[in-house]
């Protein structure tokens, strides 16, 4: 089922470079559907980039914790992978 969203009209300066790239990769009156793929697309990269980055900086941040917390329980993870009561 496809969506259909109102568009709004709005007024970019793009670099000369840039929109001979765009034109380049579109057909004549495309240029808008493929600005706003690129842009969903951009957004969507660096938003999976910085959960990411915020991922690894949190468990960085909670090494010491977290092996601490593992290391409490060892002896029942060992226990059990060994089959003793």
């Amino acid at each position: 089922m496809t969506t259909t969203t109102a568009n709004k009209r709005v007024n970019i300066s793009l670099p000369e470079t840039t929109l001979e790239k765009i034109d380049a990769l579109t057909e004549p009156g495309d240029r808008s559907r493929f600005i706003d793929q690129a842009v969903h697309f951009y957004v969507d990269a660096v938003g999976k980039k910085q959960l990411r980055q915020s991922l690894k900086e949190g468990a960085l941040r909670n090494t010491n914790r977290d092996t601490d917390i593992a290391a409490q329980w060892f002896h029942v993870d060992e226990s059990v992978w060994q089959n003793k009561p």
